[in-house]
């Protein structure tokens, strides 16, 4: 029986695991110098990475999304090279990914499905890298995003506070600085880590020192006069880049709006709950990684069980809607926001509107 592509990304998830270990072992059959080079270690993180990779992979085939998995593999072959380790080793990997799927679901149906995702991701190989720049240069505050970022990497912490306290003291709008050196920065952080340039210890310190920052800000962001309007904010599962979503809590505020930010791990009866209690008129759900799209169609479609009138209007955003610019309505929401000022603009249309 032939299985289209949400089922097939269902199942792969599904038994990722099996799978995982299924494309080590043959991926190490082919390679037995791995055994000296990489050892037992390595072997066990090569089936953590090949896990990743399947669950991108089953994610963007149940999305129907090539674009989803090979914005992927662009960021691990810059990762791999970051790390030094040969990109013809992912580039076999990907190889003996769509051979051992089609041994596991075969059907001409899915051999095409599979054929045409892994070849995406090995194109995606064959392109030349262009070094990335930095996210810091497009900024309209360019010149204090870099020094911004600069004074967080050496540990410095109060002054990067001071700085930003200065620039708002100078008339800089509390909008531009989110917009034009936290978001940046934070992407900037991300590209560094990414190509090796420093650690994951000095990725979280620059992260932790930005939401320490916003925090100072908030007597400048919780003084608006409200107009009537609430939303509630949640991240999706166990996401560790919450962030961003907190920027749009921020921005909410700063618009007038009454605004209850849940963060990351919250259970899904506890927002649903926290529904009821606060009825807000918007829910914006965030997710950084793909493979928890299903995550946020799930609670989206609880939500819509216990609100059948869609009396509260579901706003979606993070790396994954950002790449698959429709996956919103896949996932059953209102609308979706590439970033905290969209989401605003986005929301009060929506609810203007009564879509």
């Amino acid at each position: 029986m032939e299985i289209t592509n949400q089922p097939l990304g269902k199942i792969i998830e599904e038994q990722k695991d099996i799978l995982a270990n299924l494309i080590v072992d043959e991926q190490w059959a082919r390679n037995p110098q791995f055994t000296d080079r990489y050892g037992a270690t390595g072997r066990a993180k090569c089936v953590q990475d090949v896990n990743y990779n399947l669950s991108y992979l089953s994610q963007a085939i149940a999305s129907n999304s090539p674009p989803l998995f090979a914005t992927y593999i662009e960021w691990v072959k810059t990762l791999f090279q970051g790390l030094r380790i040969p990109v013809f080793e992912l580039s076999e990997s990907l190889e003996i990914t769509g051979f051992i799927l089609k041994q596991r679901f075969p059907g001409d149906e899915t051999d095409i499905i599979i054929e045409h995702f892994i070849k995406t991701g090995l194109k995606q190989l064959t392109n030349a890298m262009e070094p990335a720049p930095s996210f810091l240069d497009a900024s309209q505050l360019s010149e204090l995003a870099h020094q911004y970022l600069e004074t967080l990497r050496h540990g410095e912490r109060s002054t990067a506070s001071q700085m930003i306290l200065n620039a708002i003291e100078q008339g800089t709008p509390v909008k531009d600085i989110y917009m034009q050196v936290f978001q940046p920065s934070q992407y900037e952080i991300g590209r560094l880590w990414q190509t090796n340039q420093i650690s994951v210890a000095e990725e979280h310190y620059c992260t932790a020192a930005t939401q320490t920052i916003m925090a100072q800000l908030y007597s400048r962001i919780f003084n608006t006069e409200k107009n009537g309007r609430r939303m509630v904010a949640t991240c999706i599962g166990n996401e560790l880049h919450e962030i961003g979503l907190h920027m749009v809590a921020d921005f909410f505020e700063i618009e007038g709006w009454d605004t209850y930010y849940l963060g990351s791990n919250t259970p899904t009866a506890s927002i649903l709950q926290t529904l009821a209690e606060r009825k807000p008129h918007v829910l914006a759900i965030s997710a950084t990684m793909t493979f928890h799209v299903k995550l946020v169609n799930d609670l989206i479609e609880q939500v819509r069980a216990v609100d059948p009138d869609r009396r509260i209007k579901i706003l979606t955003g993070g790396y994954p809607f950002n790449i698959e610019r429709e996956l919103w309505r896949q996932v059953g929401a209102d609308g979706f926001a590439a970033n905290a000022e969209q989401a605003v603009i986005t929301a009060n249309i929506l609810l203007e509107s009564g879509a």
